[in-house]
């Protein structure tokens, strides 16, 4: 079967199609038909070795998948074959990678595609949907009634915060360029601010923020946190010479909270993924703007996320065989 793979850390160059055989499921494993994966930055991330993670043999990328399921190992197994299916978890932690013609999913990690929900468009949004819905629910802890400020309201993780703090209850300000305004407020942003002018926020002080982006500094950030308010960190910020009032951030009970998804447990991927399902069924959260290649154009793919030359596009591979 055909698989992108690598056999040792570096550039996008390092990725090339192969011949390997198909896997065989084992116990607790189900065989699945891919249909598309998703190319996100952590595989970029994994394929430089900048991700130190146990890697299965062959190291096949990518981590996000849709497909149809076409063996079991199991009698008892909750799949069955033909049921069309996804995975946010593969290639990483010594599980075998997504972008094959065909790989193994633990059956713990495989969630259904609901009824009428475009695979693809699924299968593009899971990554950053996904880390929205795990960081409001587990990190943040967040409320109904509270507010949360997103940094790079407009991005492909910033739409997917909008949306899903709105659907709880929360009331979200984001920063944005101008042109971005109407897309955020579509999302459910309350308030819409320039990025570029963030004086316009006037002192306004959040319960949580969050930076998408990396394009702010640490002190701006804590700057805009409401006394007990916590800043959750995906992302490194943006350097800055200003130093941080730590008087000012331990006397009002602030908090600083990192995540990795990559971190996250099966059990807190399959409650992010009932929830994204109750999302998509309802056409939500799927509003990517979709480019669909062939495997062949994976190193391409990694090149343009590195280089920041996507555009915001969400690059979703299939198989070269594929029409």
């Amino acid at each position: 079967m055909q698989a992108v793979t690598f056999t040792q850390f570096g550039g996008p160059e390092v990725l090339t199609v192969t011949e390997i055989p198909r896997p065989v499921p084992h116990a607790h494993q189900v065989l699945v038909q891919v249909l598309g994966v998703a190319v996100d930055h952590v595989d970029t991330f994994v394929r430089s070795g900048a991700f130190q993670t146990p890697l299965a043999t062959p190291h096949i990328v990518g981590r996000d998948l849709v497909g149809t399921v076409t063996a079991v190992a199991d009698a008892a197994s909750p799949w069955h074959i033909g049921d069309l299916v996804w995975t946010n978890s593969a290639g990483y932690g010594g599980r075998l990678g997504a972008t094959a013609e065909y790989t193994l999913v633990d059956t713990d990690r495989l969630y259904p595609v609901p009824t009428g929900v475009d695979p693809f468009h699924l299968v593009a949004a899971v990554h950053s949907a996904a880390t929205a819905a795990i960081v409001l629910t587990d990190m943040m802890q967040a409320q109904a009634g509270q507010s949360l400020l997103v940094a790079g309201g407009a991005g492909n993780v910033g739409r997917k915060f909008c949306q899903l703090a709105t659907q709880m209850g929360l009331t979200v300000t984001t920063t944005s360029a101008p042109q971005d305004f109407a897309i955020c407020r579509q999302m459910g942003s309350a308030r819409c601010v320039d990025y570029h002018t963030l004086a316009a926020l006037n002192g306004a002080t959040f319960d949580h923020v969050i930076d998408t982006s990396g394009q702010v500094s640490l002190p701006t950030n804590l700057a805009y946190l409401a006394p007990h308010g916590q800043l959750t960190m995906i992302t490194a910020p943006k350097a800055s010479s200003v130093p941080i009032d730590w008087r000012r951030f331990y006397m009002q009970d602030q908090s600083i909270v990192g995540f990795v998804i990559s971190h996250a447990t099966s059990n807190q991927l399959a409650r992010a993924a009932h929830r994204l399902n109750q999302a998509f069924a309802h056409h939500a959260l799927l509003e990517d703007h979709l480019t669909q290649r062939h495997f062949s154009t994976a190193a391409d793919c990694h090149t343009q996320l590195e280089a920041g030359t996507d555009h915001g596009q969400r690059f979703v591979l299939v198989p070269d065989s594929t029409d």
